[in-house]
């Protein structure tokens, strides 16, 4: 389906990445150590830092490329080597294009698939910083020759924040429009504490904005791992996926990014966006109060967001009509998350119900408006 508005804009697409992109792009000192899919005892495992992944297995790798699929076509890629019966689009730049020319869309900002699948495992600063380079080169060729329809956004590890901000420097100088992080940290610090200012400063220099993406999470900083039971839980696990974007979130406000950095730009992605019209009245209300006595801003949080932050919706958040106006027409994107299986395929026709009730200037600052100013694209 193809939408006839102007400049849409994917603010979160994703790539299936090669098997043997770390291998091939990683600093000739840790190839060794490379991210990795390679056969252990028989069967082909992903191998992090030499070892195979311990939440990982091939299965769940290969249905990366699912969307769309039903159980039975699930099943059937699950069974075949990564990256299976890869969707058109998501391992070949000009495939990437021709389908964004298919659906109507400008441009596409491109996260990872086996990139977001690293960072829970590792403890080795100097290696997440190893991965992360890798990868930024990769993406960087990989978008290259899209005459700039293609966006590369930067892996940013903040293990080591001086070092982060010298990687986010080099991939931006190589063509990345942005960067993303974790919603966890390797080193447990917040993302906001001033341990970490050379990155936001850097950033801030740069003007360029940070996303914060979902990314496998260790099991024991999961919220919902409270309960017994979650490990087939899978639909429930997905929902709250958002928890650990929204807790990252929440820390920007309590450690005082925004004073410290007033031109900084923080993007929310792939978490909801139904939630941040009524986040934002409890943020402010609390501040209010004496809980607000030790969160080291000038201004009520919504003033900060409205400033400085934006957020990403799905197609499918036919509840978000009724709050964009309220929070600011100009804070919100829409993505597909193509190829990845927990999105249905039809998100062009959910887009098109999504945006019927808004604004003229509402929609255009959705669809692409609003992600090409905070980009510069």
């Amino acid at each position: 389906m193809t939408l006839n508005y102007g400049n849409i804009i994917d603010a979160d697409g994703h790539i299936l990445e090669p098997a043997d992109t770390w291998e091939r792009y990683i600093d000739p000192a840790f190839r060794g150590r490379a991210l990795r899919i390679r056969e252990h005892d028989g069967k082909e495992v992903l191998e992090i830092d030499g070892k195979p992944s311990r939440f990982f297995s091939i299965r769940v790798l290969t249905a990366l490329g699912a969307m769309g699929k039903d159980t039975e076509e699930l099943k059937q890629m699950m069974e075949q080597p990564y990256p299976g019966s890869a969707p058109f689009g998501s391992m070949d730049p000009k495939e990437r294009v021709a389908l964004l020319d298919r659906e109507g869309i400008a441009k596409a900002i491109l996260y990872p698939s086996l990139g977001l699948t690293w960072e829970c495992e590792l403890e080795d600063a100097e290696l997440s910083l190893a991965y992360a380079q890798a990868y930024n080169r990769w993406i960087c060729d990989f978008c290259a020759d899209s005459e700039g329809r293609l966006i590369a956004i930067a892996h940013i590890s903040l293990a080591e924040p001086v070092k982060a901000a010298a990687e986010l420097e080099r991939a931006v100088r190589e063509g990345a429009k942005g960067a993303f992080l974790a919603p966890y940290t390797l080193t447990r610090v917040p993302h906001a504490h001033r341990d970490h200012d050379a990155f936001w400063a850097k950033a801030q220099e740069l003007d360029v904005p940070v996303a914060i993406h979902p990314m496998a999470e260790h099991p024991k900083i999961r919220t919902y791992q409270r309960f017994n039971g979650m490990r087939g839980a899978r639909w429930m696990q997905n929902a709250l996926g958002m928890q650990g974007p929204q807790q990252a979130f929440y820390g920007l406000f309590q450690w005082g990014l925004f004073d410290r950095f007033p031109r900084i730009k923080v993007i929310v992605l792939e978490s909801g966006a139904g939630w941040i019209g009524a986040a934002l009245d409890r943020m402010d209300t609390t501040y209010a109060t004496s809980l607000g006595d030790n969160v080291p801003l000038k201004e009520k949080p919504s003033t900060y967001f409205k400033r400085q932050c934006w957020i990403s919706g799905d197609p499918d958040e036919r509840a978000l009509a009724h709050i964009v106006e309220y929070v600011g027409n100009d804070r919100f994107f829409w993505a597909t998350d193509y190829p990845h299986f927990d999105h249905p395929g039809n998100y062009m026709e959910e887009l098109e119900g999504m945006v019927a009730s808004l604004s003229e200037i509402a929609r255009n600052n959705l669809l692409g408006d609003s992600v090409a100013k905070v980009y510069g694209i």
